[in-house]
This record gives C-alpha cells, structure tokens and sequence, in this order.
C-alpha cells in the first residue's frame, strides 16, 4: 500500500522556505510554483516535487537571476535537479569567498579609521621640553648619531599608535625608577643588571643596540647635560651609575 506524500499548506511552505505567503500566490500566478494540489476546502497544498522546485527558484534568485528566466530554465524538459544543484553549489562557494574577502577588506578599513593612530605633533611626541630644546635637540642628533639609526628610530615611532607610544613612554620611567631605587648597589649586581636587560629592550623599541652602541649610549647619559640632567631627577648620581651598569652589560652580555 503506497504511502500517502505529506503536503504543505501554503502557509506552512512559507514559514519553512522563508518567504511570504504572498510570494507563494504570486509564483502560482505566474506559472512559476503551482500547488500539487488543493484541499476539499481550496486551500493549495504542496508536495515534496514543489518543495524542491521553490528550493531551486530561490537559488536562482540569490544569484540574481530573474524569474521569467528561472521558470524558463525549470521548466526545460531536460532539465537537471542535481546538476543544478552542483552548479549552484560551485556559484555560492565563489560567492562566499568573495564576501569574506569584502568582510577581512572591511575589517581593515574599520581599524585603520578607529585605531589610535600616531599622528602626533612634535609638540606630543617632545611633551615637556620647549621649542628650543626640541630644535637643539634634533640639530644634535643630526650631527652626533649615524643617520641611519636616526631614520630607524623615527621609521618605528611613526608607525605606533599613540597608545602604543604612550605604553613605551611608561616603559621607559618604570624601569629607570627601579633602577633608582636599586643604585645604592653595585652596578654589576644581579638585580640591576636584570633590570639594565629590561631597559636595553626598552631601547629596541626605536633601533637596535648592539654592544657599541648601548656602551656608548651610556656614555652619553653621564656626559651629555640633558640626558644627565633628566636622569639625575630620579636620583642624585643615577647618569653615572647607568653608564657603568649599562658599560657592565654591553661587554658581559651583548658583546658575547
């Protein structure tokens, strides 16, 4: 004995495929998904068959065809469910690739307009010197320090944000405090030379520091005025100290 198909109601149809029950009148209007069937009472009952032609009616129609066009192809006698189905698969796949492709480009413009960008002025990026000592100051680091550090140092400072900045800024206070706080021991104590490690990668943020330069930096700290002079507001003596710690470090552990 065959069993009888289950059939849809139009209302039913259409809370299942998503659509309107007035999208579902208007395809029967046109010729483009009919009911099987009606009900004693003439209601349009769907089977399986209507089920999978409005499945491929609205594939079609996510890939923009029209529908004049779609009940043409449907209705092609030698018209292929499965080979369809294939061919929609493979149009859906490319078009998903190309939306995570939009969605990873929107991503990006979305953090490039909202991220803290660098952008700073000199007056943010010297905060707390003065104009005059700004242009001292970049005059002195064009005559005394080889140029292509220069460029370095700058290449990687504009490309922080100024939260990151600001990060590398606390970086650097933090551990000159604690090297204060510990210069009342010897340069060469297991203590500040752990912290001397942490400031020479402090100092990677804007070039590299290999053992001659990080030797020299810290002779520049003890006989350079300002460079002293901001050191020695930590502590009386601290300049000095950091030249011999950091002179310590350079030839025990970066020149090795």
């Amino acid at each position: 004995m065959e069993t009888a198909r289950q059939a849809y109601t139009v209302k039913q149809l259409a809370q299942m495929a998503g659509v309107s029950v007035r999208t579902l009148h208007y395809y029967d209007q046109i010729g483009l998904l009919k009911p099987s069937n009606r009900s004693d009472s003439g209601y349009r009952l769907y089977d399986e068959s209507e089920l999978l032609r409005l499945q491929q009616i609205l594939f079609f129609k996510e890939l923009d065809f029209p529908l004049n066009k779609i009940r043409g192809i449907l209705d092609e006698p030698d018209f292929d469910k499965i080979a369809a189905l294939q061919k929609h698969r493979l149009l859906l796949q490319k078009q998903a690739e190309r939306t995570m492709l939009l969605l990873k480009t929107i991503d990006k413009t979305i953090q490039k307009l909202t991220e803290d960008s660098m952008s700073m002025t000199d007056e943010e990026l010297y905060e707390g010197f003065t104009k005059e000592q700004i242009d001292r100051y970049e005059r002195e680091v064009a005559e005394k320090f080889d140029p292509q550090r220069v460029q370095e140092s700058k290449r990687r400072i504009d490309k922080m944000t100024k939260q990151q900045w600001q990060n590398v800024k606390d970086e650097g206070d933090k551990v000159t405090q604690l090297i204060a706080d510990l210069a009342d021991r010897a340069p060469d104590d297991t203590a500040v030379q752990a912290l001397i490690a942490r400031h020479h990668a402090w100092i990677e943020n804007f070039y590299p520091a290999s053992a001659d330069v990080y030797r020299g930096l810290g002779q520049m700290y003890a006989t350079h005025d300002e460079f002293k002079a901001f050191y020695e507001k930590f502590r009386p003596g601290l300049a000095d100290f950091m030249k011999v710690a950091m002179i310590h470090y350079a030839d025990n552990v970066l020149a090795r």
